[in-house]
């Protein structure tokens, strides 16, 4: 019977802050609080918690015929427990129901994976970590950010112990075949789930497009599509996969889009070929029909579907070099602020604002923009940059100096013996006295070459002498 798989991603990063050249080296905060707390008390309310209560409605109401994959990125996480722990509360709440899995991917929603396999190794654990702590669940399908995928990384993920990881749909690395079966990742047991972006991007970005042939999208004509796709290539599944601000963020409330959902869920368990399975349920399911080869880097990102986005400019690479080549020294300077920073400093989001494409996808990229310009957001990175290693650099010498400050108090007094003592004053005076006879032999030379008489020699003796043995 085929299947249906809905994943949603979530994620908002910690945006930075306006920093300029006269803050470097004042150590302020390098990201704006009250910004990131707006924007998020904005989606909480616009996408998230309305988005949580239709998914769980359609749990209940369905007796779990209806499940949902998703991931969040622990920078969100973070920011939930602090700011909005009823929106964390409404996101443990579906995980409970067990029709509901989390996917893992990076803590930090980087690109480690291009730069540091330790760190990228290291992000993931932090993931894992974090899932159990709030809910209690070990992930066991990887997807990376922005879905960038290629063989090694696949190998990698298989090392980490997943059993799937997910990939774009794309025709350049699909040929022929569909994006509805289950697959291979290329020289590994690990299974490879495709996305199908068009009946993806149709919810996703075509929605709400009233340039689009066929608005208005109607939850029985993307039921006929979902249910012809079926019958067309005996599919195994069809892989949805967006962002989870689809759902009144990117697509407000007032385009329909709740309505909509709900109603194509109803209509597809209506079929009776259709049901709705998690990502691991399908690995469960289905045997791989083929293996897929990705030597090069592939994401959902623009109409590339490549890594553009993030490294299409010099000031992107050179962004992505100068960070990730502080791995040693901040890993090294073993200040859990520093690192933290750090770490959050590699999000994708910085580089995507610096991204310089403003072409079919320019409104993509302008998305929640802080900035004006590609160019002022990679100013104010490099800003901060600077002072990164200004904070690297002091720690590093601060630690230094406290080695050497304990290392001197560890260090034993060496204690002499009273003779070595005895034998050390006793040279001392010798040597004092060896000097008093050369001043006063010297002084006696050098009396006009007169001759001095015993009374004299006594009075020199004692007066140089004196001034020899203070």
């Amino acid at each position: 019977m085929p299947s249906i798989s809905l994943y949603l991603h979530c994620h908002q990063p910690q945006r930075m802050k306006q920093y300029s050249v006269f803050d470097i080296g004042s150590h302020n905060p390098y990201f704006d609080e009250a910004m990131n707390g707006a924007i998020l008390e904005r989606i909480t309310q616009k996408s998230y918690l309305p988005t949580n209560k239709m998914l769980l409605g359609l749990i209940k109401n369905s007796q779990g015929r209806f499940k949902v994959s998703m991931s969040i990125t622990g920078v969100l996480l973070e920011q939930l427990e602090k700011r909005f722990p009823a929106v964390l509360k409404s996101f443990q709440d579906l995980v409970e129901t067990g029709c509901c899995e989390l996917v893992c991917e990076t803590y930090y929603h980087s690109l480690a994976a291009l730069y540091s396999k330790d760190e990228f190794v290291s992000q993931v654990g932090l993931q894992k970590k974090k899932f159990q702590q709030l809910f209690g669940f070990t992930p066991a399908v990887f997807r990376n950010t922005e879905l960038m995928y290629t063989n090694s990384v696949a190998k990698t993920v298989e090392e980490m112990g997943f059993t799937g990881i997910l990939a774009e749909g794309w025709e350049k690395v699909l040929g022929w075949r569909s994006p509805n079966f289950v697959y291979r990742a290329k020289d590994t047991n690990l299974a490879l789930l495709m996305r199908n972006y068009r009946l993806s991007d149709d919810i996703a970005f075509r929605f709400s497009n009233r340039g689009w042939k066929e608005w208005p999208l109607t939850s029985e004509k993307y039921a006929d599509w979902v249910n012809q796709t079926n019958i067309g290539d005996a599919a195994q599944t069809i892989n949805l996969f967006m962002d989870y601000e689809t759902f009144g963020e990117h697509q407000w409330e007032e385009t329909g889009i709740f309505n909509f959902f709900e109603a194509f869920v109803w209509r597809a368990l209506d079929h009776p070929q259709n049901s709705f399975k998690t990502l691991s349920e399908l690995i469960q399911l289905y045997e791989p029909v083929d293996y897929v080869d990705v030597p090069h880097a592939l994401s959902w990102a623009d109409t590339e579907r490549d890594l553009s986005a993030w490294l299409g400019n010099t000031m992107q690479q050179s962004a992505l070099e100068r960070i990730y080549a502080l791995e040693k020294q901040v890993k090294g300077s073993g200040d859990e602020t520093i690192l933290d920073d750090w770490r959050k400093l590699q999000t994708s989001d910085h580089f995507y604002y610096m991204c310089t494409k403003w072409f079919s996808d320019g409104d993509v990229h302008k998305y929640f923009n802080p900035y004006e310009s590609p160019y002022e957001s990679y100013i104010a990175f490099m800003n901060i940059i600077g002072d990164l290693e200004m904070r690297i650099e002091n720690g590093l010498r601060g630690k230094d100096q406290a080695l050497q400050d304990e290392k001197l108090v560890r260090e034993p007094v060496k204690r002499q013996s009273p003779k070595t003592i005895l034998e050390q004053k006793g040279r001392k005076v010798y040597n004092k006295r060896k000097a008093r006879e050369t001043i006063v032999k010297s002084a006696l030379k050098k009396k006009n070459g007169k001759k001095i008489d015993h009374a004299e020699k006594n009075i020199i003796r004692s007066e140089r002498g004196k001034e020899v043995l203070a």
